[in-house]
């Protein structure tokens, strides 16, 4: 019997120069298709039919006499021994098993779109494709659509092979105050089944996943990486199959969808292939978000050292204290004030007014304008809090509607609160009618936008509200910034950041927690949205009682601000606050810009990046210092992403930092030293001994 010819697709990430990685899909006659290969860029004239021969494998005994096709798509119809990519039912529950067939394919420069069909079943299937010559990102995307309305179980993005020559994969997990904690799992026969059901992305499974080869390292090897663009629940798939194959599969978790319906529609796979390590993963992730994805209201308008009042007055609201906390924060250098929780109705505590969204008398008698003038008359911009998809049981809006609640009304409560029905569009009109109120009659430019609790169930539809009501709000007040925080870290994907500009990270501001989670968030996440606050010398979330200097550094690592009560300052401190604020504002302009490479450290005790502008003609190396070396001296630190030929001045940005017990004499002790560029990725940098809980920063400028 003759194979049918294959049908053949390549997608490079062509800039013009050069291409970073090549991805061929390939289709035996009509059926679905595969990606035959991806990774280093192929040759322009490579004949994709005979790499889809290529790419065959064996069958032996206890096998099929074909290999059922790892597709875009696996369909259970066609004996796909691991999981299908669509799982679905008629209306009266009815398992449908679909075979879909070639229709048409368009190619349109960057962008591919693949369509088939199952007319016994009246489905389509459509796969979306699209790469990024600049950030080196493949997008992908699933679209099914149907004659008749149908229960979705599951629909998996595009889905993609995972390499034969790992060992690992590395996921991502974490809790509240303890936010990206990379999980490393091996692979072996079976799946790696991860689902959040928590309705919002989740401290506990961020949609990412990373799959170096054997031997990566941050710097150096080949590494794949994934990001699912979504804000509700999601799932993903890791699975070797029982031949060796291996799939990727994400996308909604399972039964999100409540109602039958014709057309459903995956978010968006975030994929890169890398061959310089887990940096080059990142550093496409950290440059798609940014230049991508966020949708800044002025691109060119510096990123504004950041004032955030909540840990130093909490509910306690009294005009003149804030006053007073402006002033100081401006003093320091702060260039915006957040007025967070507990301006509006009856807000005590977080026991009680949430959706009620008028400013509370008793504490703002004129409303909100005195602060907001003063604000301004210290030079800086106004943000205010909202937590706009929670309610109160105890709110007038819950009294008035509680039928607006989502879920049942005995649910169990999170933080006294539940969340509001965003699939419902009178609950959205409500919303923003409340919310566009306040934001018209005062000169708001930024607006923290928080989401305290887990939903009772998970719903498509109350992503896609929540989606409806950010974007309405944008459209209506397209110069305000939006901030998306959930209890810190629980809502931060690409999805949320196409329609936010700043992520919190974590609701810790403890320096030590936030060197480490910081350091592994940057494996997605570019500083141009990472907040990151020096807190109070007390930690309130930790009790640990961490130096100025660690604090206003580590800060320093990402879109700078402060949250702490500035009255609580000694001179000493405040003397440091102001000159690392004076140093990220001279360096913020290519900074924003700037690439963050994840250093492989040879002392574990030490947590470092190196921060390199696009132009690779300066860089800033942050060495943080976690715990206590097991040797006394520090290990020399290799630098990474330099010209091997070219001489680079580097010099301690802190130097007079050094303790007393620090009594030899490194040159970087003394001023610059100008070292060749191979000596620094190869020899590394020699730093200076300091404490545990401290930070060495290093500049470092091309000749």
């Amino acid at each position: 019997m003759t194979t049918p010819t294959p049908r053949t697709w390549r997608l490079d990430d062509h800039d013009g120069t050069a291409a970073r990685q090549t991805l061929v899909l390939a289709a035996t006659g009509d059926r679905l298709p595969q990606c035959v290969y991806w990774g280093d860029p192929l040759p322009p004239d490579a004949n994709l039919t005979t790499l889809a021969a290529a790419h065959a494998i064996d069958v032996t005994g206890g096998m099929l006499d074909e290999n059922p096709d790892l597709s875009l798509c696996p369909e259970a119809a066609r004996t796909f021994p691991g999981q299908p990519g669509l799982i679905l039912r008629t209306r009266d529950g009815t398992p449908i098993l679909p075979r879909f067939l070639y229709v048409s394919d368009d190619r349109n420069g960057d962008a591919l779109d693949l369509r088939y069909a199952d007319a016994d079943h009246g489905l389509r299937l459509t796969f979306r494709f699209a790469t990024d010559p600049s950030t080196h990102i493949v997008t992908a995307r699933t679209i099914l659509d149907a004659d008749a309305p149908v229960h979705l179980h599951w629909l998996a993005a595009p889905v993609l092979p995972a390499p034969q020559l790992s060992d690992e994969m590395i996921d991502v997990s974490g809790r509240w105050c303890g936010e990206f904690q990379l999980n490393r799992t091996p692979w072996s026969p079976g799946i790696r089944y991860r689902e959040n059901r928590t309705g919002r992305t989740g401290h506990e499974h961020f949609p990412g996943l990373l799959v170096p080869c054997r031997g990566a390292t941050n710097t150096r090897g080949e590494a794949y990486a994934f990001h699912y663009g979504w804000s509700g629940g999601h799932r993903m798939i890791a699975e070797e199959l029982p031949d060796g194959r291996r799939q990727i599969q994400w996308g909604h978790a399972a039964r999100m969808e409540t109602h039958a319906a014709t057309r459903f529609e995956t978010a968006t796979l975030h994929a890169t292939y890398s061959r310089t390590g887990l940096n080059g993963c990142a550093v496409a992730f950290q440059r798609h978000v940014r230049d991508r994805i966020v949708d800044w209201p002025d691109r060119s308008r510096p990123r504004p050292v950041h004032y955030n009042c909540w840990e130093a007055v909490y509910f306690d609201h009294r005009l003149p204290v804030l006053k007073d906390i402006a002033s100081r924060a401006a003093d320091l250098g702060a260039e915006r004030f957040v007025l967070d929780d507990g301006w509006f109705g009856q807000r005590d505590d977080d026991t009680r007014s949430l959706s009620d969204w008028t400013v509370d008398p008793r504490k703002y008698p004129d409303g909100l304008g005195p602060l907001i003038d003063h604000v301004h008359g210290c030079g800086m911009t106004f943000g205010l809090w909202f937590e706009p998809e929670m309610v109160n049981p105890d709110s007038d809006i819950h009294r008035a509607h509680p039928d607006w609640a989502l879920g049942a009304a005995d649910q169990t409560l999170g933080r006294q609160q539940k969340a509001l029905d965003m699939g419902n569009p009178r609950v959205r009109d409500f919303i923003h009618a409340r919310m566009a109120a306040i934001l018209g009659a005062h000169d708001i430019d930024y607006v923290k936008w928080d989401h305290n609790r887990v939903l009772p169930m998970p719903d498509a539809d109350q992503t896609r509200g929540s989606y409806a009501l950010i974007d309405r709000l944008r459209r209506d007040f397209p110069g305000v910034e939006i901030e998306s925080c959930a209890s810190g870290g629980g809502r931060i994907d690409f999805g949320i950041m196409a329609r936010t500009h700043r992520v919190w990270l974590s609701d810790s501001n403890d320096a030590l927690e936030r060197l480490r989670i910081q350091h592994d968030a940057a494996l997605f996440l570019p500083l141009a949205v990472t907040g990151s606050h020096v807190g109070p010398r007390r930690c309130h979330t930790s009790g640990r009682v961490l130096d100025i200097r660690f604090r206003a550094w580590v800060a320093a690592q990402r879109h700078m601000g402060f949250e702490m009560d500035p009255r609580e300052l000694t001179e000493d401190e405040a003397r440091v606050l102001r000159d690392v604020t004076a140093w990220w504002k001279r360096n913020r302009g290519w900074m924003t810009g700037a690439d963050i490479l994840r250093l492989d450290s040879a002392d574990p005790a030490v947590l470092a990046e190196q921060q390199m502008a696009r132009d690779g003609g300066r860089f800033v190396v942050f060495a943080g210092k976690a715990a206590t070396s097991a040797q006394i001296a520090p290990r020399p630190l290799r630098l990474t992403a330099l010209d091997p030929d070219a001489t680079y001045r580097i010099e301690l940005a802190n130097r007079a930092d050094a303790p007393a017990l620090s009594r030899g004499t490194p040159l970087l002790k003394d001023g610059p030293v100008d070292l060749p560029g191979t000596w620094l990725m190869h020899h590394g940098i020699v730093l200076p001994w300091t404490y545990p809980d401290s930070m060495w920063v290093v500049e470092g400028h091309r000749l």
